[in-house]
């Protein structure tokens, strides 16, 4: 059993769910940036440690005192560790800026995720509004439908290709056993040598058919697997961004029934420019799905009519026994046959 919780506490529960996972993220981010500076330093006790191989200059004459020990280090060494430090604060600082520009784009991502969330839960639980476009969305259902119903013929169709690419096969090697005992069975000559000649101009016609219906085959996928594919890709990026603009237009609606302060009238300014933003790309794709449906529909339509015009004449011709009438249907659409005495199949027909 599911119950739905009020509005406070499933603010809390986004809230909560929300800080936790940037917890995360930055304690992990700030032991990346801890390391690094640990690794540093490490680094600079190394280079400006003390030489085995620096030697010392004596100042004052045999027996002098100790004082008089001047180390070479002092002479050469300030000089390069000056600019040694230097060159590693800029480094720090330069691993600094980076860690900060990771922390915020974190920050950002994290900002947006609780949004999107937040509107896609009060969706579900029917406490929010969301934008409904009713033609373009009954469009996007019809393509779907459509785009599995033309999965199911192609699957469909690649077994009929399968099956009957075994079966001019068998007729193939039949005939060639007819035409073997029509040279070894004098008696049965001639009634082995019709058969022959029957099997062998099956297995031509059925040949000329298997390249028709390949075509067929190689056509419908590329119209299921490219072109419908592709649309429905940017049919995906248009519902993200169909959710990002109504968690922005939630957000800027819940900030506009609040007070006015001045710290409040801050928000709303760059709640506003956000949601201006996420209009601007919700607007766009949505005229991108518009035209990639118009013309889906229109590539749909032409290359359909092609396929099924040679699909049907094809086979009417084969089980017609019109071998003249097949070849004429193969020039018409310029189906290519496979080159004589290619016996593997294609990919299609393996399928």
């Amino acid at each position: 059993m599911y119950t739905v919780c009020g509005d406070h506490s499933l603010r809390q529960l986004f809230v909560c769910v929300f800080y936790c996972t940037v917890l995360c993220l930055t304690s992990v981010q700030a032991a990346k940036i801890q390391w690094t500076l640990d690794e540093k330093d490490l680094q600079q006790v190394m280079v400006s440690g003390p030489n085995l191989n620096e030697t010392s200059v004596v100042s004052g004459g045999y027996g002098g005192p100790a004082g008089g020990i001047i180390p070479t280090s002092s002479i050469k060494g300030s000089g390069m560790h000056h600019s040694n430090s230097n060159q590693n604060m800029s480094v720090e600082e330069a691993n600094r800026g980076v860690a900060v520009e990771k922390l915020d784009s974190v920050k950002k991502w994290g900002i947006n995720t609780y949004k999107c969330t937040k509107q896609m839960f009060s969706e579900r639980f029917g406490r929010g509004s969301r934008t409904v476009d009713l033609e373009l969305e009954a469009q996007i259902d019809v393509l779907r439908d459509t785009k599995r119903k033309y999965e199911s013929v192609l699957r469909l169709t690649s077994a009929l290709t399968s099956h009957f690419y075994n079966m001019v096969q068998t007729q193939q090697a039949l005939g060639d056993t007819f035409a073997d005992l029509s040279q070894k069975s004098p008696e049965l000559r001639d009634e082995f040598g019709y058969n022959a000649e029957t099997q062998k101009l099956l297995c031509r016609n059925g040949e000329a058919l298997l390249g028709a219906i390949n075509f067929f085959v190689s056509s419908i996928n590329t119209l299921v697997n490219k072109t419908m594919e592709d649309t429905l890709m940017t049919i995906k990026l248009y519902e993200a961004a169909r959710l990002e603009f109504d968690a922005y237009r939630a957000d800027l609606e819940e900030l506009s029934l609040g007070p006015r302060d001045a710290a409040t009238m801050v928000r709303i300014e760059v709640s506003q420019q956000q949601y201006q933003v996420q209009r601007d790309k919700y607007e766009r794709l949505r005229s991108d799905v518009t035209i990639k449906l118009k013309f889906l529909e229109e590539n749909k339509v032409k290359v359909m009519h092609k396929q099924l015009l040679l699909f049907h004449n094809a086979i009417s011709a084969y089980f017609a026994g019109n071998q003249q009438q097949l070849e004429q249907t193969l020039r018409q659409f310029n189906v290519k046959l496979k080159p004589p005495g290619s016996d593997k199949p294609s990919w299609l027909e393996e399928s």
